[in-house]
């Protein structure tokens, strides 16, 4: 017969898997939301709704010994998160992303840590499947702790961490012996599990690891990376579930885990280049010569002429870059296409996958400054519009609108699919200087015929445009 006491543990643990099941459910159904930028807030409610669910589930388990720890855990992140999350400005939001990874990672290792720590010190004997499982998430913990942090800086262009990739000869083949020399030692953990002297230098070598992976990729492959770094740290954390008899964190560390990869797949054939090329090519590193030489020079207009031309345009294309996040002009690109659809024109987005700092960088921006998502055009579904475009307004874009990538086979961005901008009425490009792009050539675009370059500060220039469009 049952005790109430034991009814009532029964009855604890049958409500923490139903909460866990119902947190699984909608963090699934939070991703789904994701995949369409109409139902992304939903998607992302969804997810903040299964994450509290998630939490409350662990916080009545009968295993919880103290809730101290835990009430000063939830304040501390609490002071922590809601800055994060309301006064991070946009232009930060990548590095927020990465920095976000490190913390989920640090607590994934150190819980990794802690468990491999009581087990020595009550002198327990850890099985080899629960070895590997806290192996394996140290080991991806720890290296995605220190490469999230050097992402973090790579973005925030912190003078100790340079943007630009940082290389030295041989680096790819030291980077190899380091990592094999840490897989060596999980491997012997799963035979040895304790060898605590190896368990902890395996912790130290993953940090390293994890530093020396990010710094020789340059800051314009950081969609990729932090695609990447989101993988490891769901499979880190879901290596944890597996480590504490965790059925939740299983299920959303694998959710993190396969979604971060397939975004790493979509981000590198959008760039044409595979991952091995990304992680170990130093791409945007200074280079010597690269493409053909480019004849002609680029052909300025007055925001006057390019104002009354965009008054009387029937259809134009706005081609978001990095440029307009540094600029913070969403607001202002709205204004302008407020401008045009009050005369009777239609203003269309076009966005490349890897347009920014971090997946879906452009659509966070417009969608930002409230514009519709009926209007944000993925590649493949507005190129075919650009031909009948009167003027195409391209918004500190550059690589992804070089139409070297279509045609001279000697551009290190050959192969890569862009936008066809170049295919436009007339083009307005709008550029804080005449500097070359992340790939380190100079962009055939700006050379075109066709094409008017407006240099300054994109957000300044569009509120001159939208003024003088007024007057019109």
């Amino acid at each position: 017969m049952t005790t109430p006491v034991e009814g009532f543990s029964l009855a604890r643990e049958a409500l923490t898997l139903v909460t866990y099941l119902v947190a699984s459910v909608l963090f699934i159904l939070g991703l789904k939301g994701l995949t369409k930028a109409d139902t992304a807030r939903r998607g992302m409610q969804y997810a903040a709704l299964g994450m509290l669910l998630a939490i409350v589930g662990t916080l009545i388990k009968q295993e919880i010994v103290s809730y101290w720890w835990i009430v000063g855990g939830l304040i501390l992140g609490t002071v922590i998160g809601w800055p994060l999350g309301t006064q991070v400005p946009m232009t930060a939001m990548p590095q927020r992303v990465a920095i976000s990874h490190m913390f989920g990672a640090l607590a994934a290792t150190l819980v990794g840590i802690a468990e491999y720590h009581s087990h020595m010190l009550g002198g327990e004997a850890i099985a080899r499947p629960i070895m590997a499982a806290l192996g394996f998430e140290v080991l991806f913990g720890a290296l995605t702790v220190t490469g999230s942090f050097v992402a973090f800086g790579k973005l925030q262009e912190l003078k100790w961490v340079p943007s630009r990739p940082v290389t030295y000869k041989g680096q790819n083949f030291v980077n190899a012996l380091i990592f094999a020399a840490a897989v060596a030692m999980f491997l012997y953990l799963i035979w040895r599990p304790d060898a605590q002297t190896v368990f902890y230098a395996m912790v130290a070598i993953a940090f390293v690891i994890g530093a020396s992976l990010v710094l020789p990729i340059g800051g314009g492959d950081m969609p990729v990376v932090i695609s990447l770094l989101n993988s490891y740290a769901g499979l880190a954390a879901s290596a944890t579930g597996f480590a504490i008899d965790n059925s939740l964190l299983i299920i959303a560390g694998a959710l993190d885990g396969a979604s971060g990869f397939i975004l790493s797949i979509i981000m590198s054939k959008a760039m044409n280049r595979s991952f091995a090329n990304v992680l170990f090519g130093a791409f945007g590193a200074p280079v010597e010569q690269s493409g053909a030489a480019i004849a002609g020079e680029m052909k300025e207009i007055s925001v006057e002429d390019a104002a009354m031309q965009l008054a009387y345009a029937q259809r134009v294309i706005v081609v978001p870059g990095y440029g307009l996040a540094v600029a913070q002009a969403q607001q202002v690109v709205r204004e302008l296409a407020h401008e045009v659809e009050r005369r009777g024109g239609e203003v269309k987005y076009a966005i490349h996958p890897v347009a920014g700092r971090m997946p879906g960088h452009m659509n966070v921006l417009l969608a930002e400054a409230n514009i519709p998502y009926e209007k944000l055009l993925e590649m493949d579904e507005i190129n075919p519009e650009f031909p009948s475009t009167d003027v195409a307004v391209v918004i500190g874009a550059n690589d992804v609108v070089n139409p070297a990538a279509r045609k001279d086979k000697s551009s290190p961005i050959y192969g890569m699919p862009i936008l066809d901008v170049d295919k436009a009425k007339a083009i307005f490009v709008l550029k804080r200087g005449k500097g070359k792009g992340f790939a380190g050539i100079e962009n055939e675009l700006f050379f075109d015929d066709k094409t008017r370059m407006l240099y300054g500060d994109a957000k300044a220039t569009l509120t001159r445009l939208v003024s003088e469009m007024k007057q019109v």
